[in-house]
């Protein structure tokens, strides 16, 4: 594997109990790539991507983020060493306005980066940031732009319709300035139209960052990704190109089925 990737897992082994949930996966993802993880469930897609946030601790193997290793550091050390993460059900705050979501995760953004560099600064210092720091301002009037929820800014978030508060969790991830997301399940209950919308969007606010994309609508996948691993019964079974995946005996065997049931790629 390179060294020099944005993202890099060696031989990561998880259990919980005597069940084997990862077994050695190997995995490396280059700067600004859109990667996306697929597999049945049950596979260990979840769990590697709580190792990798520094949630969990690998029973074996590493984890190196832009060069450094965060092997099990946690999931506040691994942020400041440039991860960020969006979840499978939306996690916005509620009774937060849009706006203020986005710039609590710019401000949170800024401590994370401060602790990654080990300056961390007083507490009130950080106070007077989230009250008068342009940059934290301009970065989440960047992103309320980018997500087109400017009409609604001064809306709490928990009165959005579920499309745009899923819009609204992608869009925290990214103002956190983070250079490589984690992104469990994008367009998870989303109908096709709204799915093909995200997907766009996506591609056109990423532009630059490292994604690793947990996704089980395959038209979106095929879609979206520069590069499709599949991972089956906790091990990388194979990494190619969309074209390549797709034509894949192995990937259709355990995962695609038969070339007559991936025409459509329905979820």
């Amino acid at each position: 594997m390179k060294t020099d990737s944005a993202l890099r897992i060696e031989g990561i082994a998880r259990r919980f109990g005597a069940t084997h949930v990862l077994n050695g996966v190997d995995l490396a993802i280059e700067a600004g790539e859109r990667h996306a993880l697929i597999g049945p469930n049950g596979a260990g897609k979840s769990t590697l991507f709580d190792v990798v946030a520094g949630t969990l601790k690998p029973h074996a193997g590493k984890v190196w983020l832009h060069g450094v290793d965060v092997t099990g550091r946690g999931a506040h050390a691994v942020a400041g060493a440039g991860l960020g993460r969006s979840f499978q059900t939306t996690r916005v705050f509620g009774r937060l306005t849009v706006f203020e979501n986005l710039r609590c995760a710019a401000w949170c953004g800024a401590v994370a980066a401060s602790r990654g560099a080990r300056t961390i600064a007083p507490l009130s210092k950080w106070t007077r940031w989230w009250r008068h720091s342009r940059e934290i301002e301009a970065r989440a009037s960047q992103m309320l732009a980018d997500l087109a929820l400017e009409a609604v800014a001064q809306r709490p978030a928990g009165t959005l319709e579920y499309g745009a508060q899923r819009r609204l969790d992608l869009g925290i991830a990214l103002a956190g300035g983070a250079r490589t997301l984690l992104l469990d399940e994008p367009t998870a209950g989303m109908n096709r139209e709204e799915a093909a919308r995200t997907v766009a969007w996506l591609r056109a606010v990423s532009t630059g960052k490292t994604l690793l994309v947990i996704e089980h609508d395959l038209e979106a996948v095929f879609a979206f990704a520069d590069r499709i691993s599949v991972l089956v019964q906790g091990r990388i079974i194979a990494t190619g190109t969309p074209a390549e995946i797709r034509a894949d005996e192995r990937v259709r065997e355990a995962y695609l089925g038969p070339p007559s049931d991936t025409g459509g790629l329905t979820r």
